[in-house]
């Protein structure tokens, strides 16, 4: 497979790519984006799908919100949240299937 050539980065560039991937290198934050994956939900379901406290939630979410990876909608008393970067779904599908492989060649190797 031929892999795609990048033109290099300026340090500026760096620096953003860098931030991106320090706001998701945070279990609770991937957790939520993968609660997400299935749609828009408001608070409450995304404290119960992670076993988060509504506070740790709602603090990861803001986060996750300012760096434009999420967004939000008011509605009456309730806040939804949906992903707004259409990268973040790709880019979990390549580092979730590279991890995959990873574990499933680990496993063979272990048992054999």
């Amino acid at each position: 497979m031929a892999r795609k050539s990048h033109r290099p980065l300026s340090e500026d560039a760096l620096q953003l790519v860098a931030a991106r991937f320090g706001v998701l290198a945070e279990p609770m934050r991937l957790r939520l984006i993968q609660a997400l994956f299935a749609g828009e939900k408001n608070v409450s379901d995304l404290v119960m799908a992670t076993g988060g406290t509504q506070a740790n939630v709602s603090r990861h979410l803001q986060t996750l919100t300012g760096a434009h990876i999420l967004a939000r909608r008011k509605d009456g008393l309730q806040v939804f949240y949906r992903i707004s970067d259409p990268s973040i779904p790709q880019l979990c599908d390549v580092v979730c299937t590279a991890i995959e492989k990873q574990l499933a060649k680990q496993a063979k190797v272990l048992a054999a």
